[in-house]
Order: structure tokens, then sequence, then C-alpha cells
């Protein structure tokens, strides 16, 4: 969907230096889309304090040109601490879902708030 413009945002988040051959095939496509102008990429990578062996974790974020916004909106959701309801709604908004994807996503793990 995202490299189709479907979808404005894209993020990707793995211990650092481990992700799997089958998404850095994925990356090497959202990079080729990079280099034509034809997305926009930011990452950053936040070091692990409670698992051992593990260096950081790192996060890659494409957007579409005209939805920048949404990895600095992302960016700062994510590095704000915590996790409540409330995150996961935003981060289903900055992900491009409707309201009901982002329910029927939150009502799989949680049956009340």
């Amino acid at each position: 969907m995202m490299l189709r413009g479907e979808k404005p945002l894209a993020v990707f988040v793995d211990a650092y230096e481990t992700f799997p051959d089958s998404v850095l095939r994925y990356l090497r496509l959202f990079d080729r889309r990079v280099a034509q102008g034809r997305l926009i990429k930011r990452e950053y990578v936040v070091p692990s304090l409670d698992r051992p062996g593990v260096r950081g974790w790192h996060t890659i974020l494409y957007a579409l040109p005209d939805q920048e916004w949404r990895i600095d909106a992302m960016i700062a959701l994510r590095l704000s601490g915590g996790w409540s309801l409330a995150k996961e709604r935003e981060e289903g908004h900055l992900l491009g879902y409707e309201d009901w994807q982002t329910e029927a996503w939150i009502g799989r793990f949680n049956s009340s708030e």
C-alpha cells in the first residue's frame, strides 16, 4: 500500500542491526523510492537499557512526500514515554488507518478501556 501511495506512513522497528532478510528486502524497495523522490525516509536508534545483548532499537520511517509531518509526529509520540490507548489511537491515525480499523486492532488486545 505504501509503495502504491495509498498509505501515508510506514514504520519498521527491530533491534539494532537485526532486521531479518525478508524485511531488508522491503527496505531496499522503499529506499529505491526514496532515491526517486517518491518517499521520505528518517531513522533513529534508541539505546536499549533493559535488554542484555540488544544495543538499541532501530526505527526506520517512510512517508509520502506531502505527509512528512507524520514522521515528526510519530517520532514524538514514540519517544514521549509510556503507552496508552490514546497513544495507540494516535499511532493508528498517523499510520493512516481509519478509526474503525484502529478500534478493531485495539479490540483484539483489550476488551475494556
